[in-house]
């Protein structure tokens, strides 16, 4: 199993580097999801845009 991870991200440096470059792209985004899922639940009816105020354009 190792040798196949191995093989498929780390023996080529550009793979690698892609590799790290998009997993940091893919977990900064869950953490921003989870931490506003968070913040919203917390918060629920204290903020401007559950409170139907939103500006009309």
């Amino acid at each position: 199993m190792l040798n196949a991870f191995y093989n498929t991200f780390v023996r080529r440096n550009s793979v690698y580097v892609a590799t790290i470059i998009l997993g940091a792209f893919a977990g900064e985004m869950a953490v921003h999801k989870i931490g506003d899922g968070l913040w919203e639940s917390h918060n629920e009816g204290k903020l401007f845009k559950h409170m139907g105020l939103e500006e009309k354009q």
